[in-house]
């Protein structure tokens, strides 16, 4: 007689950071596209702006269907924090991919012309500010793939520990 363990809490986030993954990587390819079509940066926009709504469905998902229908704050604080450090492993993987293989540099040089180009055509008091910026996006420019795609990691982690937060106070439920 074989019997089936219970599927745990990590394997469940990986499952659902595996789909938030793939989400932020069809996500992602929109951003260097909106460039040259203003609609995919502004659908880039709207799917970012998406990103927590999406974290608290599959966290409720995961409360009304494996936990049914309690979750302690701890405990869904913790899965939501796993599901978004999944998704970033794999979405992190196409950001290799993109800034190794297929950028060359795109991104930045596009954002140093426009700055560039608001420079010139602002008030000398926005130039010092413009000149800052224009020196981080070279120090920025200078890293290599790996070191750009470390950074992003660095970003989504923390992005993904402040975003659990609220989402586990929204799904927490105790036993009446």
């Amino acid at each position: 007689m074989i019997t089936e363990k219970p599927v745990s809490l990590q394997e469940h986030a990986m499952r659902y950071g595996t789909m938030m993954g793939i989400y932020w990587i069809i996500k992602f390819i929109f951003f260097p596209l909106g460039f040259r079509i203003p609609l995919l940066q502004l659908l880039f926009v709207v799917l970012t702006v998406f990103v927590p709504i999406l974290g608290y469905i599959y966290a409720r998902k995961f409360r009304n269907e494996q936990c049914r229908g309690t979750i302690s704050f701890f405990k869904a604080y913790t899965f939501t924090f796993f599901m978004y450090t999944f998704a970033t492993i794999l979405a992190s993987v196409a950001h290799y991919v993109y800034f190794r293989f297929i950028d060359h540099g795109f991104l930045f040089h596009t954002y140093q012309t426009q700055l560039q180009q608001i420079k010139e055509a602002s008030p000398a008091t926005l130039g010092i500010s413009i000149d800052q910026l224009l020196q981080t996006f070279e120090a920025i420019a200078a890293l290599s793939p790996l070191q750009l795609t470390f950074q992003l990691v660095s970003q989504n982690i923390f992005y993904g520990i402040l975003m659990a937060l609220p989402t586990a106070f929204l799904i927490m439920k105790q036993k009446k």
